[in-house]
């Protein structure tokens, strides 16, 4: 079965891939370098800051 990449959408072969979901190994550390950066957010409002927390937003 292919699928496609959800980074660069090439079909890829699901079966004995190693990086799967991805086609590659670059596709995999591009997805992870976006969640990094904070790219990719969850729609909604922010979180609220709490006491504790505002310490380590120096």
């Amino acid at each position: 079965m292919d699928v496609p990449c959800p980074q660069c959408k090439k079909k890829t072969p699901w079966e004995d891939n190693p990086w799967r979901p991805f086609c590659s190994e670059r596709c995999r550390l591009v997805d992870l370098g976006c969640w990094v950066d904070e790219d990719y957010r969850i729609a909604g409002d922010p979180a609220p800051v709490t006491d504790d927390e505002s310490d380590y937003n120096v």
